[in-house]
């Protein structure tokens, strides 16, 4: 008997991973393929799109389906990565990566431009990057982009998350006007559709290439960030969701949408939802610094997490804070230092508590929806007693999360652009 069931395809920075799972949300396959790290090349961050396509052929080919009816697939990719295109969607060069840097001209013209609310100002601006391309190349698009063109066969089409960062105004849902100052042709620029709206089918050739129906439709994916959220189980106003990875990243999603760049805050359109979100420079590479993981898991069982150290710690590796404080100068604090490494751990735990908490605090005070639980994932999420601190300090419910790949959240688009919801 065949599964009716939904492929998500991610694109992310060191592999592509993908996800066939049912309506239900369970993962009935899973694949993925390495992807060789970006390069630098005429001193900028790039990589070759071909093996994004070849990665993702060696995942598709390795995916056992043959028991599954792939009714649609959606793909994420990282955000701000982009691409020069021609006319028929062949590639003109490597691709500028989401971490790339802008030439300095263009980043003036674009802040000299753009409103102070837009997501597309700053040094990796891939509009600001995208400027020269834009005058000599026929099309700009995004890494999730050209690979859902790659099965559709053209090469026209966005979605309104990975637009976000290229000057897209999804409060207004167009291209806004504002960038006609920048003298070029916005003809060049992709139509911009929801996150889960079908793109149409599949192109014939591609789906005989790799056994899959000639009705399978292709779906508007996402970036990779909101892939993961969705991934997560969040889906009601209030639900947070905090990566403790080598950054403490938080989004929450909110009924309205938040935009404070010089937090570095900006909100993401899912369907009539936003999906708003910044990032602190606390994080795991702090606790790195000074324990191991190994380390860590031995001095959790000396802790006393209802028992507050009173150290009052803000943990970062270097000065400077982007949020939820706005300081390039903000000077770490992770004195004094108690004899007991269990306490000075604890202590670490507790100040990156607090300013995940301030962190969420920031967002309701500039407008958006109160976190009422909290999910999180990353490698921070398996220690019991940091879990326990940051329950304590957040006083939400915490979550179980679903699913930390973000394959399986942009699989939950396809779901929605065939009119299921997973």
């Amino acid at each position: 008997m065949m599964t009716d069931c939904v492929l998500g395809i991610d694109i992310g920075t060191s592999g592509v991973r993908i996800a066939a799972i049912d309506l239900a949300g369970k993962v009935l396959s899973f694949s993925t393929s390495p992807l060789s790290p970006s390069e630098i090349r005429d001193g900028h961050a790039t990589q070759n799109p071909d093996e994004w396509w070849q990665a993702v052929g060696t995942a598709l080919d390795q995916l056992d389906h043959t028991s599954l009816t792939i009714l649609a697939l959606a793909i994420d990719g990282t955000s701000g990565t982009i691409l020069p295109i021609d006319e028929r969607g062949q590639p003109l060069r490597h691709a500028s990566m989401y971490h790339d840097i802008a030439d300095p001209d263009a980043v003036t013209n674009v802040e000299h431009a753009a409103p102070k609310s837009t997501a597309a100002r700053g040094q990796t601006s891939p509009l600001a990057r995208a400027l020269s391309h834009l005058r000599a190349y026929h099309r700009i698009i995004h890494q999730a982009d050209w690979i859902a063109g790659q099965f559709l066969g053209r090469y026209n089409m966005t979605d309104e998350n990975n637009a976000l960062k290229t000057g897209y105004d999804p409060v207004e849902r167009r291209w806004p006007d504002w960038m006609n100052a920048l003298e070029f042709d916005m003809s060049l620029l992709p139509n911009v559709v929801p996150a889960g709206y079908p793109y149409g089918l599949i192109a014939p050739a591609v789906a005989d290439r790799f056994r899959l129906s000639r009705d399978t439709k292709i779906v508007a994916g996402t970036t990779d960030g909101c892939a993961a959220f969705l991934a997560s189980g969040a889906m009601q106003h209030g639900d947070g969701v905090t990566s403790l990875g080598t950054t403490l990243t938080i989004k929450l999603l909110s009924d309205v949408p938040v935009f404070a760049p010089h937090f570095g805050i900006y909100s993401h359109r899912i369907g009539d939802d936003w999906l708003a979100g910044g990032a602190s420079n606390t994080g795991g590479a702090v606790l790195a610094h000074h324990f191991s993981v190994e380390q860590m898991n031995a001095l959790e069982v000396e802790m006393s997490p209802d028992q507050p150290t009173g150290l009052d710690y803000y943990p970062l590796l270097n000065p400077g804070e982007r949020f939820p404080i706005n300081d390039a100068t903000l000077p770490p604090r992770m004195t004094p230092r108690p004899n007991s490494d269990a306490k000075f751990l604890q202590g670490l735990f507790e100040g990156i508590a607090q300013i995940e908490a301030l962190a969420y605090h920031r967002l309701e005070e500039l407008g958006a929806t109160h976190l009422t639980s909290l999910r999180s994932v990353g490698g921070g999420a398996r220690n019991r007693a940091f879990t326990e601190i940051r329950s304590r300090a957040l006083k939400v419910p915490m979550q179980i999360v679903l699913s930390d790949h973000a394959a399986v959240g942009v699989a939950r688009l396809a779901w929605r652009g065939i009119g299921y919801a997973s």
